[in-house]
């Protein structure tokens, strides 16, 4: 699947892209966000 491959590294280059990687950086660096994340991932893997 190329074509899906080549949009997403299109996305990840432009502006848009930038600054969703940078919001999840964000995310990424705040505990409370973290253990939000780790809690859904939980939730979809099945476990409580």
């Amino acid at each position: 699947m190329p074509g899906m491959m080549e949009r997403i590294k299109e996305f990840a280059r432009s502006p848009q892209g930038r600054r969703a990687a940078e919001q999840a950086r964000r995310a990424a660096a705040d505990p409370r966000r973290r253990a939000q994340a780790q809690r859904l991932l939980g939730k979809l893997r099945g476990h409580r």
